[in-house]
């Protein structure tokens, strides 16, 4: 898949967001962990054949089955797997569905030109790291973000 320098940069500050350096480092770039994961004990699966589908329990009340570089869950891969024709869980599998996640909620037009605030913003609802997630977990300060954005060579507006 070819992305533009603001695209491959904004996925990468997912990923980071999602994950974190150190697990990111420790892996196949992030594309075959397992939600649960920490850099000193990561879990990871060998095929990319399809999604791993392992049901975590992360606590007595939440458990998930998110899995890759930006922590999909199975039954959003079997929907995109369809829509998007896509023969696997391959890292460009991955990257399709998560840029495809960002075109559905408006976000592209700005991570085009440089919106990063407006497009992590439209966003957060997608992945629970972003700031305004309204999931409960942890979320990342967004100049933190920002930073991780420009050294991965995003731009700004």
């Amino acid at each position: 898949m070819i992305l533009n320098n603001n695209q491959a940069a904004f996925l990468q500050m997912i990923a980071v967001s999602e994950l974190g350096h150190a697990l990111i480092d420790v892996s196949d770039g992030g594309f075959n962990v397992i939600v649960g994961s920490t850099a000193h004990k990561p879990i990871l699966f060998d095929s990319y054949a399809d999604h791993p589908r392992k049901l975590v329990h992360l606590t007595p009340t939440l458990a998930s089955t998110a899995a890759g570089k930006f922590q999909l869950l199975a039954r959003y891969f079997d929907a995109y797997k369809k829509s998007l024709n896509l023969p696997d869980f391959s890292p460009d599998s991955q990257e399709r569905i998560a840029l495809q996640q960002i075109k559905e909620k408006g976000a592209l037009p700005d991570i085009n030109v440089g919106n990063f605030d407006s497009a992590v913003d439209k966003c957060c609802s997608i992945w629970a790291s972003l700031p305004g997630s309204k999931y409960g977990q942890h979320t990342n300060k967004l100049d933190d973000l920002r930073e991780v954005y420009l050294n991965a060579g995003g731009t700004l507006a």
